[in-house]
């Protein structure tokens, strides 16, 4: 009897991706599969036939050859061992092993070699400010686990080695058979690793790492800021029988700045000036992270008002330009006054106040305001 193409079995088309030919042969599979369809012979006949089309189309190379050949080119290793079990050498629990495992994880850890990627590890790292502006090499000691030296981190005595798990001959796992399904556990005689330690080390107590804290040297490139987050590939936990170490991710935390706070890019600071200053103007000594500059203070300058010094700010590790210093004006009002200082200031208020001239344009604005407000006030109480 002549094959049908294989793509007409699985009803896809000849381009058909990777997973569309997955998904055809899962619908197939729970349909035709000889365990839900006992002693119906067709059925068994059109699984067999969904599987082999199955295994020549998911495997590249025997898909190429079927393409350029037909059932020629795949004809001699096509059906592989197929015949055994009456369904390709396949339980049911087999196929949904196959088609459903990257779904539930089934496909992880197999092999029996108990290897498993060491545990990432984080370290709060307390910077000044100077030292995420400008970046610094700074020298850790971390609490994590190493390969122990004397086993190798096999877990085993010297002069030892594990040995093959009875209970799940070295898989890792055990399955339990539902119904159609089987269920896969870890194995409890040796909690996945497929290995047993007959002797473990002393040690490590047959773990095969060991507590230890390590020195590194972490460079912190210029521009770090809080929140930020170094990796440091491999230097994590060691991996558990012979798989690879984790990572360590140093998480940047910048210590608060006596002057400057850091915004972004920008960096902010108050300026206080006196009263004397504020209303004359003048010039003031700014200290920055890269040096001091001058800053002029205009005449008749106000509490708040805020000065830009360009460029003198922060350059992000993330990239972007400069960015720049904003300074905030603070005017101080004068305390531990004599009394002839007081007298002093009490002659200024009064030659201010007679000369007819608005010196205080703020104070005058919020008392029209204040007295706005009054009149809005018996206007709504008399309505």
């Amino acid at each position: 009897m002549a094959k049908r193409d294989y793509y007409e079995v699985l009803g896809v088309a000849k381009n058909a991706s990777e997973d569309a030919l997955k998904k055809a042969f899962r619908r197939l599979a729970m349909k035709y599969h000889p365990d839900r369809n006992p002693g119906d012979k067709e059925a068994e006949d059109r699984f067999k036939e969904a599987r082999e089309a199955y295994d020549v189309l998911s495997d590249p190379r025997k898909r190429a050859a079927y393409d350029q050949f037909g059932h020629a080119g795949v004809d001699a290793g096509a059906r592989g061992g197929a015949g055994a079990g009456g369904a390709g050498g396949a339980s049911f629990s087999d196929i949904f092993e196959d088609i459903f495992g990257d779904i539930f994880g089934g496909a992880a850890g197999r092999g029996g070699s108990g290897a498993f990627r060491g545990s990432d590890l984080q370290y709060n790292l307390e910077l000044s400010l100077e030292e995420a502006v400008f970046g610094t090499d700074v020298k850790i000691r971390v609490p994590t686990l190493v390969v122990c030296e004397s086993c190798g981190g096999s877990g085993a005595a010297p002069g030892t080695s594990p040995e093959t798990c009875e209970t799940c001959g070295g898989v890792g796992r055990v399955r339990m058979q539902q119904g159609f399904f089987s269920v896969q556990q870890t194995c409890p005689h040796c909690r996945g690793t497929g290995k047993i330690i007959p002797k473990p080390c002393p040690t490590c107590r047959g773990q095969g790492r060991v507590e230890e804290r390590r020195t590194l040297t972490v460079t912190v490139p210029p521009g770090v800021d809080s929140g930020d987050r170094i990796r440091l590939s491999g230097e994590g936990e060691a991996g558990v029988h012979g798989g690879p170490a984790g990572d360590l991710y140093v998480q940047i935390h910048v210590k608060p700045h006596k002057i400057f706070t850091r915004k972004g890019n920008d960096l902010y600071c108050e300026v206080p000036i006196s009263f004397a200053t504020a209303a004359l103007g003048g010039e003031l000594e700014i200290p920055t992270l890269k040096g001091r500059v001058a800053l002029k203070i205009p005449a008749e300058t106000q509490t708040g008002r805020v000065f830009r010094l360009r460029g003198k700010g922060v350059r992000s590790v993330h990239g972007g330009g400069e960015g720049d210093m904003l300074c905030s004006i603070q005017v101080e009002t004068p305390v531990n006054l004599t009394k002839e200082q007081k007298d002093l200031l009490q002659q200024l208020e009064a030659s201010m106040q007679a000369g007819g001239k608005k010196h205080s344009p703020q104070q005058e604005g919020w008392l029209d305001g204040v007295k706005h407000f009054f009149e809005d006030l018996k206007f709504w109480r008399k309505t």
